[in-house]
């Protein structure tokens, strides 16, 4: 339940509006400042008391004008009216400015109405929006022990003006005031409650959403990881090994180096372009061309076919357009698996087949190279080469399969679900 809006009201870290009173915080306003129904129902409770205070107190004093026109008390009575009016419907904005305003306020108008009580019982009865007042501004003991005061008040008024002894006049004051105070104090409760549900939902949205940032934030590192991995460092790796093969080939064999030197700079140009493209939108420079995935992996297979390793692509099954995410790691996945071929294997020879299946697409990377024991140490290989393949395909909701054999070769095999449109 939020309270009414006021000139000075404080926000606490989250810009949340809140007001205090004396046990603590309440009444916070949701965030963004939007008004919701529960501020909207305070506010037209206030204005309710408020019109039955003025209410009770005008017809106070239009009985005390008929009863008593000559009495000496007469002008106190109109004054203090005017003062409880004015305090009531004006008053928290006069001391809007001040600490503990209300607090304040709310004691000169319990102070002018015991004095008025005293000159003209009739006034008794305007404690009942009293009751509510005290009640929201102060403690509970506190609000309690002021409940207790003006019953008495009300009683001691009420016996004054009663000719003989009345039992309902010990009766219903005290009645009333229980049932009111017991009714609004479980109605705090509640509201406490319900707001410490609602402040303890927030926080826990909002770890949930620095979680899924966090979250977020390490996937995109581990993809971007994967791309430098799959495109630049393989790229540079290949590029490290030519060159080191034209330095030793230099004086021996001239035209052999010259040839190793311009695959280094085909290898680096289309790194420059990959590059580029990993800048632009992260997507492989082969794939913007607009060929498809096989024509990205055939591209691929004679850039990395040469003297020493020769390289073809095989493709199986009738093409279909795959999803973007789709051709990207598969392309990725079979630059890494060849890089890794030429680096470690040891191999003359490699196929790329794609295949189209009913439900899936599956890219088989073989070779004849020395081969390894799954699940047991590659000799030569560093890096995460392996497992960014996995890496990528489990993303995508499929499975990585490597058969080897010592001395017999290797194939790596990537199968990803699909389903056509």
């Amino acid at each position: 339940m939020s309270p009414i809006p006021r000139a000075e009201a404080p926000r606490d870290g989250r810009g949340v509006e809140t007001r205090t009173r004396g046990n603590g915080t309440w009444g916070a306003a949701p965030e963004g400042g939007h008004t919701q129904d529960g501020e909207w129902d305070t506010r037209w409770l206030e204005r309710l008391m408020n019109i039955a205070f003025i209410a009770l107190l005008a017809g106070s004093l239009l009985r005390y004008l008929i009863k008593h026109p000559d009495s000496p008390w007469l002008p106190w009575v109109i004054g203090l009216s005017a003062a409880l009016a004015l305090l009531q419907l004006v008053g928290h904005r006069l001391t809007s400015r001040y600490r503990h305003a209300d607090l304040v306020r709310l004691g000169l108008i319990v102070g002018c109405w015991t004095v008025i009580v005293l000159l003209a019982p009739s006034f008794a009865w305007c404690a009942v929006p009293l009751i509510y007042t005290g009640l929201r501004s102060l403690p509970t003991r506190a609000a309690v022990a002021m409940v207790a005061v003006l019953c008495a008040l009300v009683m001691i008024a009420e016996w004054r003006l009663r000719d003989g002894v009345d039992p309902n006049l010990f009766l219903v004051p005290p009645a009333v005031a229980v049932l009111a105070t017991a009714v609004f104090i479980h109605m705090r409760r509640q509201a406490d409650r319900l707001q410490a549900l609602i402040d303890e939902s927030v926080r826990t949205r909002r770890e949930l959403a620095a979680t899924e940032r966090r979250e977020g934030t390490l996937a995109e590192r581990e993809r971007l990881s994967m791309e430098i991995h799959d495109t630049l460092a393989q790229s540079l790796s290949s590029q490290q090994m030519l060159l080191q093969a034209a330095d030793r080939t230099w004086v021996s064999d001239p035209e052999a180096a010259r040839g190793h030197v311009r695959t280094a700079e085909s290898i680096a140009e289309r790194s420059l372009a990959e590059a580029r493209r990993f800048v632009h939108d992260l997507a492989p420079a082969d794939l913007a061309a607009g060929g498809g995935l096989a024509q990205a992996l055939r591209a691929l297979a004679e850039r990395e076919s040469s003297d020493s390793l020769r390289v073809r692509f095989h493709l199986e099954g009738t093409p279909e357009r795959l999803p973007d995410r789709v051709q990207s790691a598969l392309l990725r996945i079979a630059q890494g698996a060849l890089a890794n071929v030429r680096e470690h294997a040891g191999a003359t020879a490699a196929a790329l087949t794609l295949s189209h299946l009913d439900d899936q697409v599956v890219l088989d990377i073989a070779d004849d190279g020395s081969g390894f024991v799954p699940g047991g140490a590659v000799p030569g290989v560093r890096g995460h080469g392996l497992a960014a393949m996995r890496a990528r395909v489990r993303q995508l909701g499929g499975t990585l399969t490597i058969e080897s054999t010592p001395a017999e070769g290797t194939v790596v095999s990537a199968a990803i679900p699909w389903e056509r449109t």
